[in-house]
């Protein structure tokens, strides 16, 4: 089935995450907690045919670079962490299609217990 392109996904889910992020200046120099989620659409068929790493994507990479940026990074938003950790993304796999789902677990607001997420997708043209 020559030209016909076959794709697969990884996805990693709940990494944790302490990162200096926040519009407070207290969240810049405390840091708080953040949880991320990752999606890689990848031609997966070689790795799962002939079980073969190399094929694939070795997600631990991602992880390993995504919390060193951490400790890095100070920003006052998290559309800009996500920004930096497609970069990153993009950087260990080059360009194929992604998504990150990146949640703020606890924002600094008064009457408000829930949590705060950006979504961003990079790559996706399939010309």
């Amino acid at each position: 089935m020559s030209g016909y392109l076959s794709l697969g996904a990884i996805e990693v889910k709940d990494i944790r995450l302490w990162a200096h992020v926040g519009v407070l200046e207290q969240e810049r120099i405390s840091g708080q907690l953040f949880s991320l989620d990752f999606k890689l659409w990848l031609e997966l068929d070689e790795a799962a045919q002939k079980d073969d790493l190399s094929a694939s994507a070795d997600y631990s990479l991602a992880i390993s670079d995504i919390h060193q940026l951490c400790f890095e990074l100070r920003c006052l938003t998290i559309e800009h962490f996500s920004e930096k950790i497609l970069d990153c993304l993009d950087r260990i796999y080059g360009p194929v299609p992604m998504k990150v789902f990146l949640r703020k677990c606890s924002p600094p607001i008064p009457g408000f217990s829930g949590s705060v997420a950006v979504e961003r997708r990079r790559n996706w043209s399939f010309e």
